[in-house]
């Protein structure tokens, strides 16, 4: 065995362990730091530009709201959406009883920790845009005045 073996073997090693977070980034998927960046850039915004302005933007896909499989959601308080990154069709829906194949009713969840911690991640499971399968899920959320701004990346 060469006296350089160990070295190449370790070597090896890391780059395997390294390899998951390689291949999530090469499939386009979104990180935990990017959901959290996301929604703090669309409060931001929505602070600065207005409601109908923000809401547009996000809803109209607009590219400063979107990376890979992450867009933003915005729901009032009462589960109304208000703004939706991926389906503009959900828009004025009041999406309270929403459940997710498991039976967790997600948006009242997420309405209900809006009211009670204003920032949290959640976890459920929802149709993924991209590879339009069902998929595990969790949603970055910060309330904002009377409604939730949320960013979520698929597992």
């Amino acid at each position: 065995m060469s006296k350089f073996a160990p070295a190449v073997c370790l070597s090896l090693m890391l780059a395997a362990a390294t390899l998951p977070s390689i291949s999530s980034a090469a499939e386009g998927g979104a990180t935990r730091p990017d959901a959290e960046a996301m929604v703090k850039k669309g409060v931001s915004y929505i602070k600065s530009a207005g409601d109908a302005k923000a809401y547009g933007e996000i809803t109209a896909k607009s590219p400063q709201f979107i990376l890979h499989d992450l867009y933003l959601v915005v729901y009032k308080l009462d589960g109304t959406v208000v703004a939706h990154g991926a389906n503009p069709k959900m828009v004025g829906k009041n999406l309270i009883e929403l459940k997710d194949i498991d039976g967790k009713a997600f948006v009242k969840e997420r309405v209900d920790l809006a009211k009670s911690k204003g920032t949290f991640w959640q976890e459920y499971k929802f149709t993924n845009p991209e590879t339009k399968k069902i998929e595990p899920k969790v949603m970055y959320c910060e309330k904002l005045a009377e409604t939730v701004v949320c960013g979520g990346i698929y597992l």
